[in-house]
């Protein structure tokens, strides 16, 4: 099973980070790798630049220690590794992050110049350009709607297909429901031809999801269509959800061309975590499930997403306005199963918890 990987800061640890991150190993029977960076000092010259790198990286130490003693608290059979190394921290976790199944960051709210131009952005960089799906949390999911909620936006393209993927994936993971939003945005010259427009766009968003209900009987599927901007329209849909799911474009260009405008309005004002997908290299595949070990690890409980009674596929998609998307109705839903549970143990700093295992 591949790590989720969560970026420790030692100047403010996200909190909600963390427990998201150690929530969904738990889920996935996955390992949990800890990583704080300690950004170079450049000017070297200075007379007290040692003692500033020293103690950048006894704070760093420190915020480790406190983290892996939260995750303790909260997960004590959850095995976590720690790693405290040198480096610009957006670079050191994208460098860790091929073969991760997760990278889980928490977000300093800067400004797009700062996400720019500031060596310590970590959510934007991390996001554009990592090899695995990448988690920014900066409001928290939304547990109080019955059954939860997963959105994921979707436009047609390949890049869309994977973060479909992963979002039905994620969503029969947690037993939640998931949304597709195709948003259709107003023309600022033209008039479209609204009811063939709306025809197309009901053709592409059932070929987006086509297969993943298949593949997930268990997830309830709602198709939405919704008129107005991309990142307005997926940030009220959000206001009810765990998570909201995106695809990101290409492996080519700079930061800000490979997440695209609506990642990076969604980063800013989604108000639950925005979790981006990159596609799969060459040979990879969209409909490899995560966390199967997980919900084996459930024992019988888990046999509650096999019933196909209680699945729902909503070949037709919906059509809304931007004041809201309708609800589809849902049946019953019964408890949720028992977490797994794992030996009581905990890797020592910088160790794989043992051998042959993802964190080695």
């Amino acid at each position: 099973m591949s790590d989720i990987l969560v970026g420790v800061d030692p100047r403010d640890l996200s909190i909600q980070a963390l427990v998201w991150a150690a929530d969904e190993a738990v889920r996935r029977g996955a390992t949990l790798r800890l990583i704080a960076a300690v950004p170079p000092v450049h000017d070297r010259l200075r007379y007290d630049a040692l003692a500033h790198e020293s103690s950048l990286r006894i704070r760093a130490e420190s915020t480790l220690a406190n983290a892996q003693d939260l995750v303790r608290e909260l997960h004590d059979g959850l095995w976590t590794v720690t790693e405290l190394v040198d480096g610009v921290p957006a670079t050191i976790l994208r460098d860790r992050t091929r073969g991760a199944a997760l990278a889980v960051v928490g977000s300093r709210r800067l400004g797009r110049a700062a996400e720019v131009l500031s060596e310590g952005s970590v959510a934007v960089p991390l996001a554009a350009r990592a090899d695995c799906p990448v988690v920014v949390i900066r409001e928290p999911e939304h547990t109080a709607v019955h059954p939860p909620l997963i959105v994921v936006g979707v436009d047609g393209s390949k890049d869309c297909r994977a973060a479909v993927a992963f979002a039905a994936a994620e969503a029969s993971l947690r037993d939640a429901r998931l949304m597709a939003v195709w948003v259709w945005p107003r023309p600022l010259l033209s008039r479209d031809d609204d009811a063939e427009g709306l025809a197309d766009r009901r053709r592409l968003l059932a070929e987006s999801v086509a297969g993943f209900a298949e593949r997930h009987p268990d997830v309830q599927v709602e198709q939405v269509i919704t008129r107005g901007h991309p990142v307005e329209a997926l940030t009220r849909a959000s206001q009810d959800a765990l998570a909201v799911v995106v695809g990101r474009r290409g492996r080519g260009g700079y930061s800000g061309m490979r997440i695209g405008s609506t990642v990076h309005g969604l980063l800013h004002h989604a108000a639950c975590p925005v979790i981006t997908v990159p596609l799969p290299e060459a040979g990879g595949t969209l409909d490899a499930a995560p966390g199967a070990e997980g919900r084996a690890a459930r024992g019988a409980g888990a046999g509650r997403a096999a019933d196909a009674g209680r699945a729902l596929w909503r070949a037709t998609p919906q059509v809304c306005e931007p004041s809201g998307a309708s609800r589809v109705p849902h049946g019953p839903i019964g408890p949720l199963p028992a977490r797994p549970v794992r030996p009581s143990r905990t890797a020592p700093m910088g160790t794989a918890p043992c051998e042959g295992s993802a964190g080695g």
